[in-house]
């Protein structure tokens, strides 16, 4: 039996729940700093309040495709855990920016970065099992499809969250300043419109998606004797998975690491980078408007390259049909790494657009090439715990940076967190190098 060959709009739809999630995440990494900042956190301890994230990422992501591998009801078998996820985000995202009603009962600094940890918490309940939904339902032939449809509309949700603060002020006159240890009102209403989209478009998906049975998945596998049969199977079983990870995955685990190495050290410190070297504003200033100036033009900045990753998702498959998955992927690397390399030189605000088109021709392929590139190595009763166990590679170079980062950025660099933007750069080419060591069990010729 083969799996059933979806139209474009129906895998847009399966997808279309990331518009949201990606919304709301486009949010936290383009103004978490900002407002860590304003509760009173310094430069040097940003990657300290980050490492919140990654964190969640590891202990979350390999625990939901665990059970989403084990779960069928009559809502489905990872539907359940995209509703949950939504809603608990959008919860994290309308508090987090409005830590201070809590002051009463705990300084504003550490109730943001506790709504900071319960929105990645919930953002990894909702997005690991959209990884494996793709493996679920589409055939070979579209898996190339399918990861492009799903980063374009990364790349949407991305650019609307990033902009959204600046759009506020600047269209529909919402202010942007700030007082001592409050969040800015723009930056407010921008969560609480992304925690309702959020919402909206997890529907949609759960809504207009069909998924496969067990028995049908089962029918699929090369192994289907064996597929659900493990129903008493335990959460330890996951340590014995990471052990037989395929080589495929191996490999690949260096790409990742350095490949969000890079992007954790820009996201973190874009603001204060670009705040500092192109806006000429000294580190310890954060309160100024000029500051805020600085924050909403990173986010427009973001929203950039998250606009050319999604047009640039709809060229990978063709791309990749051309040059093959490993060097289209290496050369999306490239271009991201002379980006971010280029921030350092750049004369001002407006040249570093420029910059952000080379970052997201990177995130594109990032997104979409090393899961097309594992997809084919996966058996389907494995492919929601080995979707969670290849995030161990995005979320483990994210803790060393957030350990390593705050001190290299105070130590090292003298409080210049330009340099902590040029490293990233580095960390890509390294990336680039090492996809070259990867063997694409499916690199094939696809028509879709």
């Amino acid at each position: 039996m083969e799996k059933r060959k979806l139209s474009f709009w129906q895998i847009w739809n399966m997808s279309f729940g990331f518009l949201g999630i990606q919304m709301g995440f486009a949010l936290q990494n383009a103004n978490a700093s900002r407002i860590l900042q304003i509760f009173g956190a310094d430069v040097h301890e940003l990657s300290w309040f980050w490492i919140i994230a990654p964190l969640m990422g590891l202990i979350v992501q390999p625990i939901i495709g665990h059970y989403s591998d084990k779960t069928w009801s009559k809502f489905g078998r990872r539907k359940p855990y995209f509703l949950i996820g939504a809603i608990l985000a959008s919860i994290g995202l309308v508090l987090m920016p409005q830590a201070d009603i809590f002051i009463a009962f705990l300084p504003a600094l550490w109730v943001g970065a506790g709504f900071l940890m319960i929105m990645d918490a919930s953002f990894n309940i909702a997005m690991e099992p959209f990884r494996a939904l793709v493996g679920d339902n589409l055939r070979t032939d579209q898996r190339t499809l399918g990861f492009s449809v799903q980063t374009a509309l990364i790349g949407f949700g991305a650019v609307v969250g990033s902009w959204l603060p600046y759009a506020l002020t600047n269209w529909f006159g919402v202010s942007n300043e700030t007082s001592a240890g409050v969040v800015p009102a723009n930056l407010i209403w921008s969560f609480i419109i992304g925690a309702a989209i959020l919402i909206i478009s997890i529907l949609v998906t759960v809504t207009t998606t069909k998924e496969y049975s067990p028995e049908e998945l089962a029918s699929f596998d090369n192994d289907s004797d064996e597929v659900f049969e493990e129903e008493s199977s335990s959460l330890m079983d996951i340590f014995d998975d990471f052990k037989k990870m395929p080589t495929t995955m191996r490999q690949l685990s260096w790409v990742q690491f350095f490949s969000w190495f890079g992007l954790f050290g820009m996201w973190v410190f874009a603001t204060p980078a670009i705040a500092q070297h192109i806006y000429g504003l000294p580190h310890t200033d954060s309160s100024s408007t000029t500051y805020q100036d600085a924050g909403d033009w990173v986010g427009i900045l973001f929203g950039i390259y998250n606009l050319v990753s999604a047009f640039y998702a709809f060229a990978l498959p063709y791309i990749a049909k051309k040059l093959g998955r490993k060097r289209t992927h290496s050369i999306s690397l490239i271009i991201g790494a002379l980006g971010l390399l280029s921030i350092y030189i750049m004369p001002d605000k407006n040249w570093l657009i420029v910059s952000m088109i080379g970052v997201g021709i990177a995130w594109a392929s990032i997104l979409a090439m090393p899961y097309a590139i594992l997809a084919g190595s996966i058996s389907a009763k494995k492919m929601g715990v080995y979707m969670g166990i290849f995030n161990f590679f995005i979320v483990i170079p994210q803790i060393i940076n957030a350990l390593i980062g705050g001190p290299l950025v105070k130590y090292a660099y003298n409080n210049e967190a330009i340099f902590a933007l040029v490293i990233s750069g580095f960390s890509f080419l390294i990336a680039a190098a090492l996809v070259y060591k990867v063997k694409d069990v499916d690199d094939v010729v696809q028509s879709n």
